[in-house]
């Protein structure tokens, strides 16, 4: 009898024990990281989502595109997020951590479109700018006029070109970290550093002397990182007509009754001149997704069909309410079969 009772007993904790191990292996909410820019519209997809659904509302956090790859590629498992969303392309660096990680299998959808505007507060003069002023006022370093380089020398607007106000360079942007600081390094930074010639031929000769020359940032205070956080660098702008701030065309959107967005290359940065590509600085929108975590959190494929279906990043879906540029619908399209297949990230 006693031999009895201890198997019935040592089966009930087996089977408690399996049952703690398969809850252990579940999550009954996505768990969604990265890019402060496409932070808005997963959360509005999100909100969606949980309200018409019977899933729970995903959980989203704004780490920055890179901050959030590192904890994407981290490795497998519930522990981990599921999904991370990016405001420039996942680098092959990153693709590496992943595999090194065990995070193999991932799919890689892209949303959309944005712009990165350089504004400053509605009370200021709104001031248009060329790639190349836009280099000579943030680069460390810049032409000497002889082939060289030096420390940045210009402190005032003015300095950079005369047709400018003669006011102090002070720019809030974004770390390293944010895959907006990495798209502006790129398209304006460089864009506007490849406008000297002798620079642009650098390029051939010495690529590595190019892209530091090109791609370094002023670290004596007239470019500022302030953090993630876009709406805090709204706040700073109107409480300081004189500052201009770097960040994605959404925040434009969403706060036109407190700054306004610069000119760059001649153009405007409004939805139909970034859609058209006309404007100078605008980039693609991604977010990549963990297969392997798709069977263990509930709602995963149901998220990605909301995100990806004409009422939310179609022509006339809420996200482009919400500032997002939508793609034209042959591209859409593709994206959306990415999606239905769950089709591996090819580079």
């Amino acid at each position: 009898m006693l031999l009895r009772n201890s198997i019935i007993a040592l089966a009930s904790t087996v089977i408690t024990l399996s049952a703690a191990s398969t809850t252990a292996q579940a999550r009954d909410t996505i768990s969604i990281v990265g890019s402060s820019t496409v932070f808005p519209f997963a959360t509005a997809v999100a909100e969606r989502f949980g309200k018409n659904t019977s899933f729970k509302t995903p959980v989203v956090e704004s780490t920055g595109s890179g901050g959030g790859l590192k904890l994407f590629c981290a490795g497998t498992g519930i522990k981990t997020p599921d999904i991370t969303n990016a405001s420039r392309r996942i680098k092959r660096s990153e693709v590496e951590l992943c595999a090194k990680n065990g995070v193999k299998d991932i799919v890689e959808i892209k949303v959309g479109f944005d712009g990165i505007v350089i504004a400053n507060s509605i009370k200021a003069t709104n001031i248009e700018l060329s790639l190349k002023d836009i280099f000579m006022a943030l680069a460390k370093n810049v032409p000497d006029g002889a082939g060289k380089t030096k420390p940045n020398p210009n402190t005032m607007w003015s300095d950079v070109n005369r047709a400018l106000p003669a006011i102090k360079i002070e720019v809030l942007g974004p770390p390293p970290t944010s895959g907006t600081r990495d798209a502006f390094v790129e398209l304006a930074m460089e864009g506007g550093c490849k406008k000297i010639d002798w620079v642009k031929a650098l390029k051939k000769t010495d690529k590595k002397a190019y892209k530091t020359l090109c791609h370094t940032m002023r670290e004596d205070g007239a470019f500022v990182e302030a953090g993630e956080n876009d709406n805090l660098i709204v706040q700073k702008l109107a409480a300081n007509p004189s500052a201009f701030g770097i960040f994605g065309y959404s925040f434009l959107e969403q706060n036109l009754d407190k700054v306004q967005g610069s000119v760059v290359g001649g153009k405007r940065p409004t939805f139909e001149n970034i859609a058209g590509g006309d404007y100078p600085i605008s980039r693609s929108l991604f977010f990549y997704v963990k297969k392997a975590n798709i069977d263990k959190v509930a709602g995963i494929k149901e998220y990605l069909a909301e995100f990806t279906s004409e009422e939310a990043m179609g022509e006339d879906g809420y996200l482009a309410d919400k500032g997002l540029i939508p793609m034209q619908a042959e591209e859409a399209a593709k994206w959306k079969m990415i999606v239905k297949n769950l089709d591996n990230l090819s580079m």
